[in-house]
Formats: C-alpha cells, sequence, structure tokens
C-alpha cells in the first residue's frame, strides 16, 4: 500500500502540483476562447432556447430531453471542489478570489463548450439503440488514438473510485453524523442504494 501511495505522490506533484498544469487549462479556454470567437457569449441565448425545448418536435428521436441533458452534464462536472474549493480560495487568497475564479470560469466554459461538441459529434449509437460517447469516443474516432483512449478509460475508472464519488460521500457521511450522529457506514450504505437505483 506504501508503494502504490507513492506512485499517486509522485504523479500528483509532477502532474497536478506543478504551475504548467493550471496554466495549460487557463491558456487552452483563453485559446478555444478567441478562436471560437467568445462562443460563451455568442451562443447564450441560444442555449437558453434549446433548454426550452424549443427546438424539440413531437416524435424526434432521442432518449433526453434537452434539461436532462443538461443536468447530467452538470452532474458530471459539480461536485465537492465547486464548495469547498471555493472557501478554501477565499480564505486563501481573499475576496480577491472571487474575481479570479469568475474570470476561470469564464474562460472554462468554452473548454467545456469544445468537449460536449467533440463527445456529441463522435458519438456512437450502440446494438441496443442507446447512444454512448464521451472523450473516450472523440479520443478513439477523432484522433484515431485507439491506445490513448484505453488509457484514458482506465484512469476514468481509477478517479470515479478515488475523486468521483468518494469526496462527496464522505462529506455527506460526516455532516450526517456530526449533525445527526448517524453512522457513517449507514449513510453510505443508503447514499450507495440510492446510487444504484439511479444507474
Amino acid at each position: 500500500m506504501n508503494t502504490f501511495t507513492q506512485v499517486l505522490e509522485f504523479l500528483t506533484y509532477y502532474l497536478v502540483d506543478h504551475y504548467w498544469f493550471p496554466a495549460f487549462l487557463i491558456g487552452s479556454g483563453i485559446f478555444f476562447t478567441i478562436y471560437l470567437g467568445f462562443p460563451q457569449i455568442k451562443y447564450f441565448a441560444h442555449g437558453w432556447r434549446i433548454l426550452s425545448g424549443k427546438y424539440v418536435k413531437p416524435g424526434t428521436e432521442g432518449e433526453t430531453t434537452p434539461f436532462q441533458a443538461l443536468t447530467t452534464a452538470l452532474s458530471g462536472t459539480i461536485g465537492t471542489g465547486n464548495i469547498g474549493g471555493v472557501a478554501l480560495a477565499i480564505f486563501l487568497g481573499g475576496p480577491a478570489a472571487i474575481f479570479w475564479m469568475w474570470v476561470v470560469a469564464f474562460l472554462g466554459m468554452t473548454t467545456k463548450f469544445v468537449e460536449v461538441t467533440l463527445a456529441h459529434k463522435y458519438r456512437e449509437k450502440l446494438p441496443d439503440g442507446s447512444i454512448a460517447g464521451g472523450p473516450m469516443f472523440y479520443i478513439e474516432n477523432g484522433l484515431n488514438m485507439k491506445w490513448l483512449a484505453v488509457i484514458f478509460s482506465v484512469c476514468l475508472l481509477m478517479m470515479c473510485i478515488g475523486t468521483g464519488n468518494m469526496p462527496q460521500i464522505n462529506n455527506i457521511a460526516l455532516v450526517m453524523n456530526d449533525t445527526f450522529d448517524i453512522p457513517k457506514w449507514l449513510t453510505g450504505a443508503v447514499l450507495a442504494v440510492l446510487l444504484w437505483m439511479v444507474i
């Protein structure tokens, strides 16, 4: 277990803790924003029209409504960091951190726009009629790099176990335990059943 922890600490130090990582994220946001002509402003009203169902016609083929698609995308994006991360940023950087979070969020909208557009373009219809898409599909079909799509998928599975679910469940369990004295394992079990019902 110590070796595994050391490997994770090594990867975290060289892949996340260095300044190049946020610079790369912000830089890609700046590039896409300028290259695409500020789509987060240009298509804002159009996005609301889509969300309201204006373009959905009776008998339209599809599994989800525009609102369901939006909430699904948001559920995969918003997490503990959006609450705890904001509080930590304000604590460490003061009120000015809010302004810089807005700037980064503005640029991040374009990165998300590009990500969703690629996922939509390279999605696949499965034999059972359901639709599947995401980064692994546009890496394989758009870049023609199946090996990279496989690596991404394996990393995504590891992330789902560690950072995708556990921090949220742990925070809920801690709050329920501190506030109502409900055992943490019980909260975890109830949430596991609820998540199983959704999936």
